[in-house]
C-alpha cells in the first residue's frame, strides 16, 4: 500500500516527466521533439507537393501528346518549373543547338538529346529528394538518441539508490520513467520518419520512371523529325 501511494504521488504525466528530468534528458527530449516536428513538416509538405506535381504532370503530358506543333507547345510551356517540363525544355534546347548548323550529325544529335534529358531527370530527382535525407537521418538516429536518454536516466536512478541507500521502487521509479519517456519520444520521431522515407522514395522512383518514359517518347519524336531534316 505504501508503495502504491508513493508511486501515485510521483506522477507520470509526460509534462511532469519532462519537468522533473535533469538537463541532459531534457535536452534529449527537446531535440527529439523538434526533430519530430520538422519531420512531420517535411511529410506534409512533400505529400502536398508530390500530389500537385503528379496531377500537373498528367495534364502536361496529355497536352503534349495531343499537340501537333512542338515549337508552339515549347513557347507555351517552355518556362514551366514542372520537372517533366524541364526535361522537355532540356530536349528542346539540345535539339535547337544540334540542328542549327548547315549539316546535322544525326547519330550525335540522338546521343546528345538522350544525355541532356537524362541529366535533367537526374537533377530534378535529386532536387525533389533534397529534404528526404532528414527523414532518413531521423529514422536511423532518433532511436539511439532516445537510448542515450534512457541510459542517462538509468544511471541517474542508480545514483539515487546510492545517495538514498534505498533500492525501493519509489526511489528509482522517477529516473526510470524519465529514461523510458526519452525512448518513447525517440521512437515517436523515428517510426513516422522511416515509414514516410520509404513511401516517398517509392513515389520518387515512380516519378523518375515516368519522366524517363516521357523522355524516351519525346526522344523518339525528335528522332523521327531528324529523318526529315536536310
Amino acid at each position: 500500500m505504501d508503495l502504491l501511494i508513493a508511486t501515485q504521488n510521483v506522477g507520470f504525466s509526460p509534462i511532469k516527466l519532462f519537468l522533473d528530468a535533469d538537463l541532459v534528458v531534457k535536452a534529449v527530449i527537446i531535440g527529439l521533439a523538434l526533430s519530430s516536428i520538422w519531420a512531420w513538416t517535411i511529410i506534409v509538405s512533400f505529400t502536398i507537393k508530390m500530389s500537385g506535381i503528379r496531377r500537373q504532370s498528367e495534364k502536361f503530358e496529355t497536352e503534349f501528346w495531343e499537340s501537333n506543333d512542338i515549337a508552339a507547345f515549347a513557347k507555351t510551356h517552355g518556362q514551366s518549373t514542372l520537372p517533366v517540363a524541364k526535361v522537355f525544355a532540356a530536349g528542346m534546347t539540345e535539339w535547337r543547338r544540334s540542328t542549327n548548323g548547315k549539316t546535322i550529325d544525326r547519330a550525335g544529335t540522338r546521343e546528345r538529346l538522350s544525355t541532356a534529358m537524362d541529366a535533367m531527370i537526374a537533377a530534378e530527382t535529386d532536387r525533389l529528394a533534397n529534404r528526404l535525407n532528414f527523414l532518413a537521418t531521423t529514422g536511423s538516429v532518433a532511436p539511439f538518441v532516445g537510448l542515450f536518454g534512457t541510459v542517462w536516466g538509468i544511471m541517474r536512478s542508480f545514483a539515487a539508490i546510492a545517495a538514498e541507500q534505498n533500492s525501493s521502487l519509489a526511489v528509482v521509479a522517477p529516473g526510470i520513467a524519465e529514461a523510458l519517456f526519452a525512448t518513447a519520444i525517440g521512437l515517436f520521431a523515428a517510426i513516422p520518419a522511416v515509414i514516410a522515407y520509404n513511401r516517398f522514395s517509392h513515389r520518387l522512383n515512380q516519378y523518375e520512371a515516368r519522366m524517363g518514359r516521357f523522355a524516351d517518347g519525346f526522344h523518339g519524336t525528335l528522332s523521327r523529325e531528324l529523318e526529315h531534316e536536310v
